[in-house]
């Protein structure tokens, strides 16, 4: 009837309803926009209505994803109206445009404390609910001694109390000081005494965050909430219109019982005995029925009186009914409720006094890995991690090594470490542990982090007797015609160690056991061969002396790799091929492996530390994600004088050129003790210390500097870097050295391939050769001096951010006259993130000394490794990552009009694969690529691009991974490059494009509109 009587609301909302396209709707409302704002310019011959009207217009705008500007002060300014309708307008809309930090909400205080205590019950409701909403510091300063009031009155109405409950809990969680907590605890005590189940759902609700902070304050309220208890689920003392589908007031019944478990105990017998009977009647009272309303009910307050029964660690034959009616719930169709009871029996395993009877429902919960819902999937794999013993660790173990070729990408990972920690720990000999761990590698080498080898390496090295069976397993798996490469690690270790015990076996002369690991050297990474050469020098050791065919093919691969660019494969091959030429000196330098001393499991440790993987911390992690994150953008911040700031970068140290020794101190040691050299230590790396497999016993390349993530010493690194030029002056010095070229544009360019020119001026050019695989990557920085004098007081300092893990070789510090140096470059990546490193390099010529940080093409999409899937495996993959913080839309605009073909060609630059036939429209796009990083592994990437033929300046963009980090970092990168931005003369703009609102709402907002109005 409102929408009737505003004419000209009703026929705009109708106008936008029938609009054919975005395009329409967009210049619907700025016509309309630039109505109101013509009209607000004259405010004195507005009247009422007509400011209501356009208030309420603001509004449906605002909901349809629009932004709204201007008007604020007009919407502020009909909560002083008189009358309800103005003021009610004024209260919704400053509600839904204003946040508790604008600061027109100091101008409405007073109105909105008068309402507060005046006598006008509508006014109270109306003031309470917009207090209640905005919340913030101020208001719950100024307000708080009223809503007190207002809430212990007994002379309000029940609606107006209720209201004050809600309103002071909001204000209570921004500044918990507005509630004394020594003067409270009887106050709360007193409305826990309230008939009204509106006040006392409301009440309980505000006890359950006081006593969250101080349950020791409130005591005395425990007593009240048992007697509640026993109101509700005993003697059912309540109106009929909080009857809910039979279940007395559910919501009070789960608040009080979640009030009850911050409670460390119940100390009196009575109460006790008491709660104890309420929670048996729910207990017994809860089953699954058909309607769908009665279930959420009746089993919210049943998992609430699960939590609270094993919260008070009631006595066993409660224990043991819990346990069974978990095992009930779990074989139900409704997933929640299996949910729920997965997640309540991993929990219940903390009394082990019921493991038994879990233990009972083991088929069922491995029935449960293979369930749609990869939530539950993942509660049933902790749920089986948590009920493990050594009675049925080898069925547990084997379904979910048959499981692991089936599971998702996001599971994988987490699967394989929980199948070989419970292989460790309850194998009931040593060689079937062994065989566990291969085909673990075998069925997911990508999954399989260093430490699950290391550790088996440690148990074959450590018992003689399994030598033997190791070696001879590992030599079975190379007759593969297509292994991981984790599998090519481990197998080559052991046989190098360990081969000569097979040497009588068919198929195992040193001869063909170089022939079989030969054949794998090229399909490995460069981090893999430093171990194949090891195994190589330990083959010639155990050859027959005759064998003259054999030591020339090894000595023709040292020889090889004696000039390869990475330090660590050169000097390795340089030193194994000197070694070789001593003979017999030989056996002793390339001894074997002696044992490892003993020491907790890596692989248990890093179980525990791991945090258990809920929405919540999910959640938790993406916002500090999207908070922490600058991406590629760096803001200049100088002062208006024009001074540069000081720079509050911690600088990394570079190593003497005393430090240019041949073996690392851990060698010598070790080689002073054990007269010998091994192939490597595979205990688990540190992360301070080691970026690879090689372990203190291996042979080190040379010294360089190693950044190590916990340092952060990219902390204020945008403040520092002018986006326009990536150069930051030295302060309080001048240049007259220019670069050639634009610094920015040769960045981006190397962004997207993987050789050229990084940084050119009159006395140097600085290039970048990089090779990139999985996680890590190479980068050659080639310093080239194109004088005729030489530079002297050369330095480059690197500067990571967390997520890399980067070693710079030792830079010289004179480049001599036309010449060119090479400087190696290590990374890895630890985790997503769209941050630059950048380079601190200075050198000086003649009198000027020349300061430029430069950021290095080490991004987001270097570590990409494109994958085409077809759509038997697409599907599943994108169903199964249903929602945030895995998968999130977002509608982009302002986006370079593109031809659908120059879009594919720019995805496929970022190593994006198009993947075509998968989406019907011929419009839209379909991508995927594989992410590696240090934390995630390998970590498949979809991606879904919707546009629209009609305007090419907007596309609507889905993103899915298993990481919630990755997803939200995959999809900002991807907007960077699509978003046009503008960049004005001379002023750093940044790279990433700000967020976008949904241009529309899901809901139609002229129904909901109308039924506010």
């Amino acid at each position: 009837m409102a929408l009737l009587g505003m004419r000209g609301l009703s026929v705009f909302i109708s106008d936008v309803r029938n609009c054919q396209n975005k395009e329409q709707e967009r210049l619907r409302v700025d016509k309309e926009l630039g109505n109101i704002r013509t009209r607000f310019k004259n405010e004195k011959g507005l009247t009422p209505y007509e400011k209501k009207k356009y208030v309420w217009k603001m509004l449906y705008i605002y909901m349809l994803g629009f932004d709204v500007d201007f008007g604020h002060m007009e919407a502020v300014s009909l909560i002083s109206a008189p009358k309800y309708p103005e003021k009610q307008v004024g209260y919704i809309v400053t509600s839904c445009l204003l946040n508790e930090n604008h600061d027109f909400l100091r101008l409405a205080i007073n109105t909105v404390r008068n309402d507060i205590i005046g006598r006008n019950e509508t006014f109270q409701c109306l003031a309470l609910t917009m207090v209640g909403n905005i919340g913030g510091r101020e208001f719950a300063e100024s307000l708080s001694p009223d809503v007190q009031k207002l809430l212990l009155s007994s002379s309000c109405r029940p609606l107006v109390r209720k209201k004050a409950a809600l309103c002071l809990l909001r204000l209570y969680r921004k500044n918990p000081d507005v509630v004394n907590v020594d003067g409270w605890a009887d106050r709360m005590a007193q409305l826990l005494d309230e008939r009204d189940l509106g006040v006392l759902t409301s009440s309980m609700s505000l006890l359950v965050a006081l006593v969250s902070n101080h349950h020791e304050a409130y005591w005395s309220c425990l007593p009240k909430c048992v007697k509640i208890l026993e109101r509700l689920a005993r003697n059912q003392d309540i109106l009929q219109e909080y009857n809910y589908y039979g279940i007395p007031s559910p919501w009070l019944q789960v608040k009080t019982m979640r009030a009850l478990q911050y409670f460390p105990t119940v100390e009196d017998p009575n109460t006790r005995r008491s709660l104890f009977e309420v929670l048996q009647k729910i207990l017994m009272g809860t089953d699954v029925v058909k309607n769908v309303n009665k279930n959420n009910a009746s089993h919210a307050v049943l998992f609430e009186a699960l939590a609270l029964v094993m919260h008070l660690d009631a006595e066993k034959e409660m224990m043991s009914q819990c346990a069974a009616l978990l095992g009930k719930f779990i074989a139900v169709r409704e997933p929640n409720i299996r949910y729920l009871g997965l997640e309540n029996m991993t929990r219940m395993l903390m009394v082990t006094d019921v493991q038994d009877i879990i233990k009972r429902h083991q088929a069922q919960i491995i029935t449960s890995l293979k369930d749609p819902d990869i939530s539950i999937r993942r509660r049933a794999l902790d749920l089986l991690y948590g009920m493990c013993d050594i009675s049925n660790a080898k069925d547990i173990v084997e379904e979910l090594l048959q499981y692991l070729s089936t599971a998702d990408f996001a599971m994988r990972e987490e699967l394989s470490l929980k199948a070989a920690i419970l292989a460790e720990k309850f194998a009931p000999d040593l060689s079937w542990y062994v065989d566990v761990i291969l085909q673990l590698i075998d069925k997911a080498g990508d999954f399989v982090s260093d430490d699950i080898w290391f550790r088996v390496v440690q148990f074959v090295t450590n018992n003689e007797d399994l030598q033997p069976y190791a070696a001879a397993k590992v030599r079975e798996y190379l007759d593969k015609p297509a292994i991981h490469e984790t599998m090519v690690k481990v197998s080559a270790y052991l046989l190098g160690e360990f081969g000569h015990l097979l040497a009588r076996r068919p198929g195992c002369s040193p001869k063909e056991i170089f022939s079989i690991i030969h054949e794998k050297l090229p399909t490995v990474s460069t981090s893999t061969i430093p171990i194949l050469l090891s195994t190589y020098a330990k083959i010639l050791m155990h050859r027959q002396p005759r064998d003259l065919e054999l030591q020339n093919q090894i000595w023709a691969i040292f020889n090889k790799y004696e000039s390869c660019i990475d330090a660590e494969i050169q000097q390795r091959a340089v030193e194994y091929f000197a070694l070789s030429r001593k003979g017999e000196a030989l056996l002793d330098i390339l001894a074997e492996m002696p044992k490892f001393p003993e020491r907790q499991s890596s692989l248990i440790k890093k179980a525990e530390d791991t945090e258990v993987d809920t929405a919540e911390q999910s959640a938790i992690k993406l916002r500090a994600q999207q908070q922490m994150s600058n991406a590629l953008v760096v803001t200049d911040q100088r002062p208006a004088n024009g001074t540069p700031p000081v720079s509050q970068l911690s600088l990394v140290k570079m190593p003497s050129m005393n430090n240019n020794v041949e073996l690392s101190s851990a060698e010598e040691a070790s080689s002073q003790e054990n007269g010998a050299l091994s192939i490597v230590d595979p205990q688990p790396p540190s992360a301070d210390v080691q970026g690879d497999l090689l372990g203190p016993l291996a042979i080190e390349g040379p010294p360089g500097t190693t950044v190590h993530p916990e340092q952060n010493v990219s902390s204020g690194l945008e403040h520092i870097v002018d986006e326009a030029t990536a150069i930051v002056p030295v302060e309080e010095e001048t240049y007259s050295v220019q670069p050639i070229g634009n610094i920015s544009e040769r960045f981006r360019a190397l962004c997207f391939k993987d050789s050229g020119v990084l940084y050119e001026d009159p006395y140097i050019q600085i290039g970048i050769k990089a090779e990139w695989r999985a996680h890590q990557g190479k980068l050659v920085l080639f310093l080239g001096n194109k004088n005729t004098s030489p530079l002297v007081s050369v330095q480059a300092i690197i500067l990571p951010p967390s997520h890399l893990k980067m070693e710079l070789s030792l830079v010289p510090e004179t480049i001599p006259p036309r010449a060119q140096v090479q400087c190696p470059l290590e990374v890895m990546n630890l985790r997503p993130s769209r941050d630059a490193a950048v380079i601190d390099f200075s050198y000086k010529f003649g009198n000027n000394m020349v300061n430029v940080k430069l950021r290095l093409p080490a991004v987001l999409n270097k570590f990409f490794q494109p994958i085409s899937i077809s759509a038997e495996e697409f599907f599943p993959q994108w169903r199964s990552l249903s929602g945030p913080p895995l998968k999130l839309q977002e509608v982009v605009r302002g986006v370079r009009p593109l031809p659908l073909l120059e879009m594919e060609n720019l995805l496929n630059s970022y190593r994006l694969t198009i993947c075509p036939g998968l989406d019907p429209n011929p419009n839209n796009l379909v991508a995927s690529t594989t992410f590696y990083s240090e934390g995630t592994r390998a970590m498949l990437c979809l991606v879904r691009i919707e546009t629209d033929p009609a305007d090419r300046t907007q596309l609507r963009m889905t993103v899915a991974s298993g990481d919630p980090a990755l997803t939200y970092e995959l999809t900002e990168f991807i907007k960077e490059q699509l978003v046009s931005i503008p960049i004005a003369p001379h002023v750093p703009t940044p790279l990433v494009a700000q967020p976008t609102s949904s241009p529309a709402a899901l809901t139609d907002p002229g129904a909901m509109l109308a039924a506010l109005l």
